[in-house]
């Protein structure tokens, strides 16, 4: 009986050791990295300069770690790109040649000195939006033939503002950047991006709550007001990859069964590069959850799913970005894919004229979503109350047969 208790005993040990390791592993989360963020607008132009154009800006957020730094550039010239670049030294720096970068003909008029510090390099560019009359209520721009589409919106060809000193936050750095091509449908409307970056760990205030890192950005982006071409209509947003000799060339989804942060959505789709040799570059990311909105304030009931297409292959291709020209060159490996918005049965855009969609841009592995602590306390009941209540019963119906002595044999008569 003493031997049984003692099973019972180390039994019950190693159960709650078992799961006290099991809840500091999804709690812990390892290390929070961080950085120290500054914020310069246009880079090296000197007051004397002559100033840009009217619409043409340079961010420059320098993210510092405590052996390397990660450059993130923002440009609006042209169409507007978000370029990250992570170097190994602490002292790296972007270099502009001001005058040929406003030329927009010549490589290399921006780089990040010393160039031998350059560990890896990616982008991102907002190429077209796309506008599609989805009269069989389809929801798939794929299986329409060309006639289906009205003329893209060339992003290349907008003209932007917002990116200035006035509307720039130095304590949480973000940048707005809202533009339109000056045509009638643009012209109570606008398409905007807002960037913003991180020093550490975190998580998004409004849905879908994206999980950052000290190693990427966040982008929302929204199109707010656009009049449509028709009453069913539905918008596709095109992508432009850029990433060196490792750009992004496939989309992983990734399912949970967790959805506190982002109700009724239980995948996120990751664009990522494969390098040849992993250990010697570090894979770039774009991140998404497939749920866009349909009001400025998002809400569940204005959620509308979003697909992607396959990424075309890896070609080279001139930038639409005169930021990408300046840093890769005339012809960089370019991958594109579009993203878009609603399916069968979901409203068309006419139903709000809103549209909102939020991305990561990031360095190294994407972020991975842990249990919350909520599904974490529920399996914690539903997996150890049973448990509990087998070691009670067990325990009770020991300290039962310690109780009650043997019967004792009657006498025959």
């Amino acid at each position: 009986m003493a031997a049984s208790r003692d099973h019972r005993v180390h039994f019950s040990l190693f159960f709650w050791v078992l799961t006290f390791s099991f809840s500091a592993g999804w709690f812990g989360g390892g290390e929070n990295e961080q950085r120290k963020l500054s914020v310069e607008l246009n880079p090296g132009l000197t007051p004397s300069a002559p100033p840009p154009p009217p619409g043409v800006a340079l961010l420059h957020v320098r993210a510092l770690g405590r052996n390397d730094t990660l450059h993130f550039l923002l440009c609006s010239q042209g169409a507007p790109a978000l370029l990250l670049v992570h170097t190994d030294s602490a002292s790296s720096a972007v270099q502009v040649d001001w005058p040929a970068f406003l030329a927009r003909n010549t490589s290399g008029s921006l780089r990040v000195e010393p160039q031998s510090s350059v560990l890896f390099s990616s982008a991102v560019v907002f190429s077209r939006l796309w506008e599609y009359d989805d009269a069989n209520d389809t929801a798939d721009p794929q299986r329409l033939p060309p006639s289906g589409f009205f003329p893209p919106y060339e992003l290349q060809n907008f003209t932007w503002s917002g990116l200035d000193n006035r509307t720039l936050d130095p304590a949480a750095p973000s940048a707005r950047l809202c533009g339109g091509d000056g045509s009638p449908g643009f012209a109570n409307g606008s398409f905007c991006l807002q960037v913003s970056f991180f020093a550490s760990e975190g998580r998004g205030q409004d849905w879908p709550r994206l999980l950052h890192t000290a190693n990427s950005s966040q982008i929302r982006v929204w199109l707010d007001g656009v009049p449509p071409r028709a009453n069913r209509s539905r918008f596709s947003l095109e992508l432009q990859a850029v990433g060196g000799a490792y750009p992004p060339d496939r989309v992983e989804v990734l399912r949970s069964i967790d959805d506190e942060y982002t109700p009724s959505i239980f995948k996120v789709s990751q664009w990522v590069s494969s390098p040849a040799n992993s250990s010697s570059a570090a894979p770039g990311f774009v991140q998404w959850k497939p749920v866009a909105y349909r009001r400025p304030g998002p809400v569940l009931e204005d959620a509308t799913p979003c697909r992607h297409s396959a990424p075309l292959p890896p070609r080279r291709a001139p930038p639409a970005s005169g930021l990408l020209r300046a840093f890769y060159g005339p012809e960089p490996q370019t991958s594109a894919l579009n993203v878009s918005f609603g399916l069968t049965g979901e409203p068309f855009y006419s139903s709000t004229r809103f549209l909102s969609w939020t991305f990561l841009v990031g360095v190294g592995s994407p972020p991975v979503d842990s249990f919350s602590p909520l599904v974490l306390s529920i399996m914690a009941v539903g997996l150890g109350t049973p448990m509990i209540l087998l070691l009670l019963g067990g325990v009770c119906v020991c300290m039962r047969k310690r109780a009650t002595p043997p019967a004792a044999y009657e006498p025959i008569n």
